[in-house]
């Protein structure tokens, strides 16, 4: 469906702004509709353009003048990201400060209205370091367009703009990549490790969706390396069934959700710079782990998260614990260091890389178990002695039901839940008060700065 024949789009409407939702934007009304800006802070009076309208009862807009401004407004800190712009800092027009309470609002707001609790909850702030222009990322995802250039997305499009201005990265990080061309098509990862050596790996284009044509990039010879051969294919001819089809709303939002499926499909991996293999410490502890996998993407996140869980983890000798979803196992060997060698710690994690990784740096802990699989058929399976500790740390969409359900079932004293979505975790802690466990502690921190992302750590007990 198109959108209504109705519509504001592209109308510049005049609203008071409210309470912040979750996503990055504040909600307004006007004329009995709701409308979600962007780019504006709670209180202020602007002027918003409206930039998508599908009918119902709400809409997007951008905040494209401001007429009464809040005291907590700073000029913009990302030139990327404004109105139009990319979908990286929501929130670079504030003062950090205000950032943060933004996000506290929009945490306690999920857990109020889906589980009950009325939280006094302070976003905090990422302990580690930063650079003079406050970088704080060492792990960037670029796409690069049809002409070479690598950049970022506009907000809610699949068009690239190639600009990478965006302050969010530790210093060097992105020098000299907009100054050649890539592979069209293709994703940069770039990644930063804790001793300073930058890894730049490009993975190769996603396929496209819809009919395959004979000669098409993906049938083309492949070159040295693996990049494919051959001249950039140029825009379909004028008044073709594939032109018209991509025209339509529908034809862009199936080729939009085929794209989502094709990057989280595996793809080849061609190291440009560095070693691909990034180097990376935790309380002494050396991990070396594949550049284009996952590391938490701020520099002081991943001891800052370790640290909380060892706190309440607390587990003594001998005691049996599970980490699930556990990536190279960094919460597993904080976990293991506290069990001891009369212990067990059991660890699970779907992506193979992640556990070859944790298990090369683990060795030593002959009594922590690393293995792969879904997590949700892992913890279904489960006969063995009850653990005293079980950690989760979901992807964003959350553990959900199932995993809940089984991890409840096993009867753990502890469970530390992390989630970097404030509904889905809202919905998982849901579940485990349903299930007779009580919220003990909740800390939020800061580990996106300037966005409308924050990292939520709970700790429940029965």
């Amino acid at each position: 469906m198109g959108e209504p024949s109705t519509t504001w789009r592209d109308r510049a409407l005049e609203v008071r702004l409210g309470p912040p939702g979750h996503g990055g934007f504040c909600v307004a009304r006007y004329e009995g509709r709701v409308m979600f800006v962007r780019h504006g802070l709670p209180g202020e009076l602007v002027l918003a353009r409206v930039t998508e309208d599908r009918g119902g009862a709400y809409c997007r807009a951008d905040a494209v003048e401001i007429v009464e401004a809040s005291p907590d407004r700073v000029p913009r800190t990302c030139p990327v990201s404004g109105p139009g712009g990319a979908g990286c800092c929501d929130f670079a027009h504030a003062e950090p400060p205000a950032q943060r309470a933004l996000k506290a609002a929009v945490i306690a707001e999920q857990l109020r209205r889906i589980t009950g609790i009325e939280p006094e909850l302070e976003v905090e702030t990422v302990p580690g370091p930063t650079d003079a222009a406050g970088g704080w990322r060492t792990r960037i995802r670029l796409v690069v367009d049809t002409a070479g250039r690598a950049g970022v997305h506009r907000y809610r499009s699949t068009e690239v703009l190639p600009d990478l201005r965006c302050t969010q990265p530790v210093a060097g990080a992105v020098d000299g990549i907009a100054e050649r061309l890539w592979t069209p098509g293709a994703d940069l990862v770039v990644a930063v490790d804790d001793e300073g050596e930058r890894h730049i790996v490009e993975l190769a284009p996603a396929p496209e969706p819809g009919p395959r044509r004979a000669g098409d990039a993906r049938d083309r010879q492949r070159g040295p390396g693996g990049r494919p051969r051959g001249a950039r294919p140029g825009p379909e001819p004028a008044g073709s069934a594939r032109a018209e089809w991509n025209e339509t709303a529908s034809g862009q939002r199936r080729r939009a959700a085929a794209r989502r499926t094709a990057a989280h499909t595996a793809r080849d991996e061609w190291v440009i710079e560095g070693s691909g293999r990034a180097v990376q410490y935790v309380s002494g502890r050396r991990w070396e782990v594949s550049a284009a996998g996952f590391w938490q993407a701020h520099r002081g996140a991943a001891q800052c998260y370790s640290d909380v869980v060892a706190e309440w983890a607390d587990l003594a000798s001998g005691a049996t614990a599970w980490d699930l979803y556990s990536g190279a196992g960094v919460f597993a060997a904080g976990l293991a260091g506290q069990t001891g060698p009369s212990g067990a710690v059991q660890a699970v994690e779907s992506a193979r890389g992640a556990v070859a990784d944790g298990n090369a740096a683990l060795g030593d802990l002959p009594w922590l178990t690393l293995r792969g699989g879904r997590v949700e058929r892992w913890v279904a399976d489960q006969r063995g002695p009850r653990p005293q500790v079980v950690v989760l740390d979901p992807p964003r969409a959350g553990a959900g039901k199932p995993v809940v359900t089984a991890v409840t079932a096993a009867g753990p004293d502890r469970i530390v839940h992390i989630g970097c979505d404030p509904a889905s975790f809202a919905r998982d802690l849901r579940l485990y008060l349903d299930a007779g466990y009580g919220l003990a502690a909740l800390r939020a921190f800061d580990a996106f700065p300037a966005t409308h992302h924050v990292e939520c750590v709970a700790l429940l007990e029965r």
